[in-house]
């Protein structure tokens, strides 16, 4: 009787102990995973600096070589964040940028499709997804109805961008809408008085209307 009560006494200790174990578990678990993330994050956000540094000495260089050189890195540097946080869009922005820099125009198209995505385009504020898809815009500007949908909601999102309201009055020439183009070109020079190519689409409209 005494050895039944020590051996039943020893069972619920250890029932107990194996149950205090298997709780703790998932708090441990998700502390590791938790820190695991913001290191991931972390570095994410690095790989994203170092690469948008070496995009915008690509842009700045006038030596061709050079540029595509510094472009590819940031591509490559693009992909390193992208692999650590994959939902933010600003990494797949960064990389359709490098590529586009590089002549890769599908392949630039494609990142921006990813960035521009549901999962992703939540990370974006409504200034930075105009701006994405206005430079999706610019590389379909050959199929007119698919670029237009994209620089139009673009300068709902972001309207101060005079190369997108340039581009717009470019959509709606080819749509054959000249009364749009006008508005949408004296907007572009509005916001910038330098922007060239709108001022000169106004004097070529502005005779013809």
């Amino acid at each position: 009787m005494i050895i039944d009560l020590a051996i039943i006494s020893a069972f619920i200790i250890i029932s107990i102990i194996i149950l205090l174990w298997i709780k703790n578990i998932p708090q441990n678990l998700f502390t590791k995973l938790r820190y695991k993330s913001l290191s991931s994050i972390h570095d994410a956000k690095h790989h994203f600096v170092i690469g948008a540094q070496l995009l915008a000495k690509s842009r700045s260089t006038k030596d061709h070589t050079l540029c595509i050189k510094l472009a590819k890195s940031a591509a490559e540097e693009a992909d390193k964040s992208i692999s650590l946080d994959p939902n933010d869009a600003t990494s797949h922005v960064l990389k359709a940028l490098a590529l586009d820099a590089q002549g890769f125009s599908t392949s630039a198209l494609e990142a921006l499709n990813v960035a521009l995505s549901p999962l992703t385009a939540k990370s974006l504020s409504d200034a930075e997804r105009g701006e994405a898809l206005f430079k999706r815009a610019e590389i379909k500007k050959g199929r007119v109805e698919s670029a237009f949908e994209d620089v139009f909601e673009s300068v709902k999102l972001y309207g101060d961008n005079a190369m997108a309201f340039r581009l717009l009055g470019e959509c709606y020439e080819n749509k054959e809408m000249k009364n749009e183009a006008v508005d949408a070109y004296e907007r572009a020079v509005r916001i910038d008085p330098n922007c060239v190519a709108a001022r000169n689409a106004l004097i070529r409209l502005c005779s013809t209307i």
